[in-house]
């Protein structure tokens, strides 16, 4: 059985959650920890505290992967007799890594906002603010028959061959390379000074940039020449759009009183706070999951009847109001925890398709900050 790599759990948390998703402003990826430490489990959570320190612990899972960040700000100190310091220092010393995807997971396709969308049961889904593209690249490269699957795997491994959410893609087709070795060389086909002839595949897949650099150092040391010969074009065409929010409708039209009971029972809350007549009618939904004030504009430019999120001021409700939307405040938490088990899922998937046997915890402190009376 393979040992997994930290920097395997890492690889495929960005398959899903592309690091370029993220805010300028934002503090993602490895915090704590080594690239090249072995896993041996996982434990996935909402929030980092000392309660889910303590917990990864008892599990035995030595990396956390995160929503929330661990280090958002710049750090001036690790002291232990202050919280935050102390939390670091009991991370380091039982060699717990940490591993968190912030605005990148909010934005991706399989990310926050898909999820609470998808709990809604909203139909004809699409990016509320789509404001970033992926940048995609075609890789080309000759192999000789023979390697053809073990380049190919090395390459899929490392990120390369996904459109959508479809993984391994690659188009290949047979031909003939020639080249003659100089002095000096080593050839693993043929003879130094003699021009050779042999089958070899023209294989080509599609990265995205942040993969190009792995994808290309391990297709090198997966193939068998010495010298391997490859391109690399810039795509014209770009990835799926993303971005934060989602809107769609719902099956059909209810009352916002019936939504907000959907609501409350598909997010396991007991309250929420709300605007609008409950005997309105609506349909179309706008979602963002945390604090999503910010796109209530593009809320009603798309149409909607409702803008679902956390977090809203006084005078936040009040303008979505204004803009003739009823407004749903289910909590910071509510709108983000979903996600967990999400994640956590598509881990698991991937683990057991590459042949890692390891285990992948949700964790059993993700709490609400916020108690109600």
């Amino acid at each position: 059985m393979p040992a997994l790599k930290c920097q395997t759990v890492i690889n495929l948390m960005e398959n899903y959650f592309p690091k370029s998703l993220a805010e300028e402003w934002d503090s993602i990826g490895l915090q704590v920890g080594d690239p090249g430490s072995v896993v041996t489990g996982v434990m996935v959570t909402l929030d980092i505290n000392v309660q889910t320190a303590a917990e990864a612990v008892t599990k035995g899972a030595n990396m956390i992967v995160s929503h929330h960040p661990l280090i958002f700000k710049p750090l001036k100190h690790i002291r232990r007799d202050l919280a935050h310091g102390s939390l670091l220092a009991e991370l380091i010393k039982n060699d717990i890594s940490v591993y968190c995807a912030h605005t990148n997971m909010d934005s991706a396709r399989e990310g926050v906002n898909q999820e609470l969308a998808e709990l809604l049961e909203l139909q004809d889904l699409e990016v509320l603010n789509p404001d970033k593209t992926e940048r995609l690249f075609k890789i080309v490269v000759y192999i000789p028959r023979g390697y053809e699957d073990v380049v190919r795997e090395a390459m899929a491994r490392a990120g390369a061959g996904w459109i959508g959410n479809y993984s391994d893609c690659t188009f290949s087709v047979q031909g003939t390379g020639t080249f003659k070795a100089a002095e000096g060389c080593d050839p693993f086909i043929g003879q130094v000074g003699v021009l050779e002839k042999t089958d070899e595949f023209r294989m080509e897949t599609v990265i995205r940039e942040e993969h190009v650099h792995r994808v290309v150092k391990a297709m090198i040391k997966a193939h068998p020449y010495e010298e391997v010969a490859y391109d690399i074009f810039r795509l014209e065409n770009t990835g799926q759009r993303m971005g934060l929010g989602r809107v769609g409708t719902l099956p059909q039209a209810v009352r916002l009183e019936d939504l907000l009971k959907s609501i409350k029972r598909n997010l396991n809350i007991s309250n929420l706070r709300y605007g609008g007549s409950p005997d309105m009618t609506v349909r179309k939904i706008a979602v963002c999951g945390g604090s999503g004030a910010s796109l209530m504009h593009k809320a009603a430019f798309a149409g909607a009847d409702v803008f679902l999120t956390g977090d809203l001021k006084y005078h936040e409700a009040q303008d979505i109001l204004a803009l003739k939307m009823a407004f749903v405040d289910a909590g910071h938490f509510a709108t983000e925890f979903p996600v967990v088990d999400r994640v956590a899922g598509l881990l698991r998937n991937g683990f057991d398709k590459a042949g890692y046997s390891v285990p992948v915890h949700v964790s059993e402190n993700n709490n609400d900050p916020f108690g109600y009376f």
